[in-house]
């Protein structure tokens, strides 16, 4: 059947109107508001201008040169300056090296080309009082991303797909298939620019669009059409999922200046207890493949410990502190047996192991001597809390360090600024103050650890 002028026309108005609906409804700006637009010149993100200067928005383009084809990528900018010509848009243009930026940083050329794009958005953004980027992604995008996901591994959050807000980042355009950009691009007379590598399958993307995606479509035709439902299904979901995260969260974590203390026996009554955990530790730093470390650590000696980037988890007792790894930073701070300087907020902690018959007993409050043979890393520096006893020296009953302090005579700001070394739940040091009996220099000893302290 012959479409006529009309019917064009009617379709077209459709889209626009589907756009203005999908903007209000998911609230994504306003008509005060300035827009930048993303534009490579292909199909997508020409329609996205044409929709956004019809609909009354004013907005300016922005386009990356990637020079990764080499004639077409000089072709699309060329492209796209005359498109924002033909809008009266400022025009935005950066050139990148992204071969050699991927191979210094040692990541992908898709990893690389998008870090670039959207950090250089930003700048522009920020500099000219962009409020919004708008992208051209759309319900392909959607589905082809959510795909990915699901092979590649994820939770809750990555299967509900592409949001249509992030932040600044905008898609307005997520509620349209692909078919229909086309169309509304046909009917408008609209002109493009096509970048052949969509057609090859060397990028990941690529490979699920061209290949996977199809070949399930012949099992499931209607493969599509769910995934989008699947979609709009797991957004509901992970609202609710990140309720009741939420709800734990509130219950479990007790934030205490830069660190998180979380009680381990009320965290092992918790359930599902390792999605609970994995959505704690992830903010840290920490992967889901260390989810069943992190488990495994609940039930382990005080002392015990994993690491990301960022930050330890250290099993203390009845609780799991979460410390930066930046040791001016935590109040709980772990020595290992080869650490013999360490930073803390105090000062330096210097350690140094000697023999027992080339050392001199040092009368200095900074300087503990201990029994090296009965001291085992590691070892653990944190302030000093209430319930905390210890063996002063020379005396054979245990004193709570509160009443230590009192018989001290130290005032509060002094007691707040106390800190202690412990060892498997004993208390070795009372830093600056009193060593623990426990751990004293006898006729036996054969090697003195020496700990120093030197203050800011």
């Amino acid at each position: 059947m012959v479409q006529t002028k009309n019917s064009h026309t009617k379709n077209n108005m459709h889209l626009l109107q589907q756009y203005k609906t999908y903007i209000n409804k998911q609230h994504l700006f306003q008509q005060k508001d300035k827009l930048l637009i993303a534009v490579s010149g292909g199909v997508d993100s020409v329609v996205l201008c044409e929709l956004t200067k019809q609909a009354g928005f004013d907005f300016a383009i922005a386009h990356c040169n990637f020079h990764l084809r080499g004639a077409d990528s000089d072709r699309d900018e060329k492209f796209v300056q005359q498109l924002a010509t033909k809008y009266g848009a400022p025009f935005y243009v950066q050139h990148f090296d992204t071969n050699d930026i991927a191979a210094q940083e040692k990541k992908s050329i898709e990893e690389t080309a998008r870090d670039l794009r959207y950090q250089w958005f930003e700048e522009i953004r920020t500099t000219n009082g962009f409020q919004y980027i708008l992208t051209a992604h759309h319900a392909d995008d959607n589905i082809e991303t959510v795909v990915m996901q699901f092979f590649r591994g994820t939770g809750i959050k990555g299967l509900r797909g592409i949001l249509p807000k992030q932040n600044n980042i905008v898609r307005p355009l997520l509620f349209a298939k692909r078919s229909d950009l086309e169309i509304f691009l046909l009917e408008s007379n609209l002109s493009h620019v096509t970048d052949h590598t969509n057609l090859e399958s060397d990028y990941t993307r690529n490979h699920f669009r061209n290949n996977i995606l199809p070949l399930i479509e012949k099992s499931y035709p209607g493969a599509k059409e769910n995934i989008l439902k699947n979609i709009a299904r797991f957004t509901g979901v992970e609202e609710l999922y990140q309720q009741s995260i939420s709800l734990h969260k509130k219950k479990l974590l007790e934030h205490k200046g830069n660190e998180v203390h979380i009680p381990v026996l009320k965290l092992l009554k918790t359930t599902p207890l390792e999605t609970v955990v994995y959505e704690i530790i992830k903010e840290y730093g920490f992967t889901a493949h260390q989810t069943t470390d992190a488990v495994s650590l609940l039930q382990s000696e005080t002392g015990k410990y994993i690491q990301s980037a960022t930050h330890r988890m250290i099993k203390n007792r009845n609780w799991i502190i979460i410390s930066p790894n930046q040791s001016t930073e935590a109040q709980h701070i772990l020595i290992e047996d080869n650490q013999w300087s360490i930073e803390f907020s105090k000062g330096i902690v210097g350690l140094e192991k000697l023999s027992n018959t080339n050392f001199k007993i040092q009368n200095n409050a900074l300087i503990a001597q201990l029994n090296a043979d009965a001291i085992t890393f590691p070892l653990l520096l944190r302030k000093w809390k209430q319930g905390d006893y210890f063996y002063p020296l020379g005396m054979q009953k245990k004193k709570k360090l509160s009443r230590f302090f009192i018989d001290q005579k130290l005032s509060l700001s002094d007691k707040q600024n106390i800190w202690v070394i412990e060892m498997d739940k004993k208390i070795v040091w009372i830093v600056g103050l009193r060593i623990d009996d426990r751990f004293k220099i006898t006729p036996a000893t054969k090697q003195v650890l020496a700990i120093t302290v030197k203050t800011n």
